[in-house]
């Protein structure tokens, strides 16, 4: 599965619980939130004025590590 910015917050940390580190460095620690049920990434980031490439990106790679290992 590839992330994208269109997908919720909650749905990425539901099927990718290693995500949740990746959420919080870029600060945003919407994880908890009720919002992260509705929210897309993109939402939460630009509220919080998060890099929206660079999160996916990094959600991605980190998606990619669980494959790899």
């Amino acid at each position: 599965m590839t992330i994208n910015k269109y997908m919720t917050i909650q749905e990425v940390v539901e099927k990718n619980p290693e995500t949740i580190r990746v959420f919080l460095e870029h600060g945003l620690h919407c994880i908890g939130c009720a919002v992260a049920r509705f929210e897309n990434i993109e939402q939460g980031a630009l509220a919080h004025g998060i890099d929206v490439d660079a999160l996916i990106r990094d959600l991605n790679a980190k998606v990619g590590e669980k494959k790899e290992g």
